[in-house]
């Protein structure tokens, strides 16, 4: 099973975000790229997944939403967990302007 969770920000930007959660976090990020969701970090450590995208991505000559329940946040976090990890999810939430917007497990 994996747990995610999403947490956004209308303060931040994707390169204030990378350094927030690097320092927050301790985890290195890389830069990827794609033309489904554009120019995003990851950072993998310990089994624990973390993504920093813009949730405007490019899409067929318009820029769409990543996640349009949030439209209103400019920038996303992404975690991806094997087990529910409060710990995570607090240490990110003390990162002011960055909220909890949602968990699903699968």
């Amino acid at each position: 099973m994996a747990h995610y969770d999403r947490f956004g920000t209308r303060t931040h930007t994707a390169e204030d975000l990378v350094r927030l959660v690097r320092a927050c976090l301790g985890v290195a990020f890389a830069e990827r790229e794609s033309d489904y969701r554009g120019v995003y970090h990851v950072a993998d450590h310990d089994g624990v997944r973390v993504e920093v995208q813009p949730n405007e991505i490019p899409g067929d000559g318009e820029v769409e939403p990543y996640d349009f329940a949030h439209r209103e946040c400019h920038v996303l976090v992404l975690t991806t967990t094997p087990l529910p990890d409060p710990t995570l999810r607090t240490r990110l939430e003390s990162i002011e302007g960055l909220v909890h917007l949602g968990h699903e497990s699968v």
